[in-house]
């Protein structure tokens, strides 16, 4: 082992122990010597040496650099002369060890234990490859065990040490698997929830459990990890949690329903052509029941604006999802019944992958503007796709046009046949 010349200057005044005579022992304490100048990094060597091998004295050590110091030590424990000019000095273990018994009377491992106890560093490593075996078992006795997404989780803790740091730590690994398994819920709160699954209601507020559970939800959902509040909300909403019912919200244009003091305001607005913002909370006051065959889908706002300016109280039932479809965008979709949806998202592949959920979660969903001859042309340019691809069942041609073109096409480069759909769809 080599360590470099320490930033301290020497101290010139410190005494420097030598070989005592045999039978005799040099006065002082051996605590002492930790603090000395010529013994602080040839023992703190010593140390990480010890805790790297699990203790053995058959190794050396060495001083890079070394001070004047530093070298009458090595003179004293070795007995042979070293050079001023010398670059590098080296002692074996077991001699220091030996010098160490002469001198004072103890070995090298109860000098440096004075200060803090050595670390047997292949026998922690040993305890560690237990413990890690046993966090994977619980980990594949999971209810999602043997699906990619969860591999590909388990596979990322282990190669970023976040696994060994959970051993370490002693985080509960199974509360974490208890709450995949719950998943996805049935949109409920996610005190509720945390409450159900863990009997602690802020086992979820915040924490390395929360980390590592949204970790698992956003390889669930092929997402980055949120970095704002608002994507947050988005990825625990994707599994049926629900952080805030009055920051769950859907954008809706004349939508007009019954049930309810929100019944009445959803009704009241699509007279008025008026766009309206509705939370979940204000869904779940009363049921509602959407009186309309029909409903169009969009993902930005900027749909939804146009067709406002465009049409007004003409234009057909339209809801805005603004991105990952919250809880409320369901909860009110839900009561849409036998409705025809119509669904459309930005192509690129986290809107591709949209698309594919809606049409598996709604019976009466059909895609909107979302094949390949709507996609070509206006691929031209484009910002470039991003993240792994994704099926797109409905039309296969599109996935391979997207894959071979590269680009996005956000809605907004359609927003002239999108408007003209909505026109023809509200003539009718």
């Amino acid at each position: 082992m080599t360590v470099g010349r320490g930033e301290q200057p020497p101290d010139r005044s410190a005494a420097h122990p030598s070989p005592a005579p045999t039978g005799r022992r040099r006065p002082g304490s051996p605590a002492d010597l930790v603090d000395q100048p010529g013994w602080r990094r040839l023992l703190t060597a010593a140390r990480r040496s010890l805790e790297r091998t699990g203790g053995r004295l058959d190794a050396t050590v060495t001083l890079a650099a070394p001070t004047d110091d530093e070298r009458l030590v090595v003179i004293g424990i070795t007995g042979t002369h070293r050079s001023a000019a010398a670059a590098r000095l080296s002692v074996r273990l077991s001699d220091l060890d030996e010098h160490l018994h002469a001198a004072y009377g103890v070995g090298l491992v109860d000098v440096l234990t004075t200060t803090a106890p050595l670390r047997d560093r292949p026998s922690d490593r040993r305890r560690e490859a237990v413990a890690r075996d046993a966090v994977l078992a619980v980990a594949d006795d999971g209810r999602h065990a043997g699906t990619a997404w969860y591999a590909e989780w388990l596979d990322g803790l282990r190669r970023d040490g976040t696994l060994t740091r959970v051993v370490r730590t002693g985080l509960p690994f199974g509360d974490v698997i208890r709450v995949l398994d719950a998943l996805p819920a049935a949109d409920e709160p996610i005190p509720v929830f945390a409450d159900r699954v863990l009997a602690d209601t802020k086992a979820l507020t915040d924490g390395p459990l929360r980390g590592l559970v949204l970790r698992a939800v956003a390889t669930w959902q092929q997402a980055a990890l949120p970095v704002d509040g608002e994507r947050e909300r988005a990825l625990w909403e994707s599994v049926g949690l629900v952080p805030d019912d009055l920051a769950s919200q859907v954008l809706v244009l004349n939508v007009p329903a019954s049930g309810g003091l929100v019944g009445r305001w959803l009704t009241e607005a699509a007279r008025a052509g008026v766009p309206i913002r509705v939370t979940l909370h204000q869904l779940r006051l009363a049921p509602l029941a959407l009186a309309c065959d029909e409903v169009h889908v969009c993902e930005n706002p900027a749909v939804l604006r146009a067709a406002t300016a465009a049409l007004g109280a003409q234009a057909p039932p339209l809801i805005c999802t603004e991105g990952v479809p919250s809880v409320a965008v369901h909860t009110l979709l839900r009561a849409a019944r036998a409705a025809v949806i119509r669904w459309r998202n930005d192509f690129d592949w986290t809107g591709v992958r949209l698309t594919g959920a809606a049409l598996q979660r709604y019976p009466g969903a059909v895609p909107w503007r979302m094949t390949a001859a709507d996609y070509l042309p206006a691929a031209g340019t484009g910002t470039a796709l991003l993240g792994a691809p994704a099926r797109t069942p409905w039309d296969e041609s599109l996935g391979e046009s997207m894959r071979r073109t590269g680009r996005a096409v956000m809605e907004e480069r359609l927003l002239d046949r999108l408007i003209a759909d909505l026109r023809a769809a509200g003539a009718g």
